[in-house]
């Protein structure tokens, strides 16, 4: 007579370790970010003047990067395209933008950050930002991430940041 109670119980048991399985395999992935940006000299960058003293204005500007390292969620980082709004006032400069990274495997990350900045001679010499992940597509849809960037400028006018942070993955991705 006893034996009736023990198919359901097995029965249970073995759907509670279904259960179980499928959400261990669905679990959020985490991971540090590393990965270094070179940035092409902004184009365009439109500078209007702010009439209150000779050395401040609003600038809006676009720039292009190429990923020199780094991966995230196991795909290789490729480019980006950012573009932002700063106010300079002499050679310090502060502000925020959007910067659009397209992977290796063509999904695309979304990041607003903010930015300060130094320059000389209208040439960005150091800067620092502070990036937090917007959204993101495919397997890259529902990822939060943040950190923070480093960034050196070249005489040339171009930029390289080194960017360090952390991501966590869509629970499924």
């Amino acid at each position: 007579m006893r034996q009736w109670f023990l198919i359901p119980v097995a029965c249970f048991a073995a759907s509670v370790s279904v259960v179980l399985a499928q959400g261990a395999a669905t679990a959020a992935a985490t991971g540090k970010v590393d990965v270094q940006w070179k940035c092409t000299p902004p184009n365009p960058m439109n500078a209007v003047p702010v009439p209150d003293s000779a050395d401040h204005a609003y600038i809006v500007e676009s720039f292009n990067c190429t990923a020199t390292k780094g991966e995230i969620g196991g795909v290789k980082q490729k480019s980006g395209t950012a573009t932002d709004f700063m106010e300079a006032t002499g050679n310090n400069a502060k502000g925020h933008g959007v910067f659009v990274e397209t992977l290796a495997n063509g999904d695309k990350i979304t990041y607003t950050y903010t930015a300060t900045g130094v320059s000389a001679n209208k040439v960005m010499q150091s800067g620092t930002d502070k990036w937090t992940a917007a959204s993101g597509t495919g397997k890259f849809k529902g990822i939060k991430a943040s950190g923070t960037c480093t960034a050196k400028g070249a005489a040339d006018g171009s930029v390289t940041f080194d960017c360090t942070g952390t991501y966590t993955m869509a629970a499924g991705k």
